[in-house]
């Protein structure tokens, strides 16, 4: 398959959804940092080449991306943070994220296309799930890059308060190296306690 394409968008359309959102999150494997949902309403017309999965993409090209999706599309990025994801758990924070991001958006989609398998609860229009949708849709291809882009930036924000987890590297996921400085450095306020490895610790 040679990627995300307009099949998602042009179905809503034709159904009579006159502005229809992606939506996709990243962030819900991690031990630490926020989870990050982003919902994007691309424009009529010239979309750039290359619109992808964001994982598909390197560094470079999803930063040229993402500057052109803050650029030309109507937008929104929104983190939930450690607190709320221990109190939720991390599906549930995941899901409220993606809820907060789509109701950010400047106009009101008639229609969301959601990656994964669940529609959260709490959206205001009407949704579809679309497994592996960063890969289908290029609607939610573009959610997954400003989602990745902007959660990333926090990630290496924080690696500058917090040296030596590597999370400017590893984005807070669980690598060996980070799991080796959680033993010597110990669990920071942007842990996620409600996570096994970092639960254990705090219970040493």
């Amino acid at each position: 398959m040679s990627g995300p394409d307009l099949s998602f968008e042009l179905a809503a359309q034709a159904r009579g959804a006159k502005l229809v959102a992606g939506v996709d999150e990243v962030g819900r494997g991690p031990l630490a940092g926020p989870v990050t949902a982003a919902a994007v309403i691309l424009p009529q017309g010239d979309l750039p080449p290359g619109l992808n999965d964001s994982k598909k993409l390197t560094a470079r090209r999803r930063e040229a991306l993402d500057e052109w999706i803050r650029a030309n599309c109507d937008w929104a990025v929104i983190h939930v943070d450690v607190d709320e994801i221990d109190r939720l758990n991390i599906l549930r924070a995941s899901q409220l994220a993606m809820v907060r991001a789509v109701a950010a958006l400047r106009q009101r989609p008639c229609h969301a296309l959601i990656d994964g398998n669940l529609i959260p609860q709490g959206l205001d229009c009407p949704a579809e799930a679309v497994v592996k949708g960063d890969a289908r849709s290029v609607s939610i291809a573009a959610a997954s890059i400003l989602a990745k882009v902007e959660r990333d930036r926090v990630m290496v924000d924080l690696a500058q308060q917090h040296p030596g987890y590597g999370w400017d590297g590893n984005a807070g996921y669980p690598t060996p190296a980070h799991k080796e400085a959680l033993q010597r450095l110990g669990v920071t306020p942007h842990h996620r306690k409600s996570f096994a490895p970092v639960h254990k610790m705090l219970c040493k």
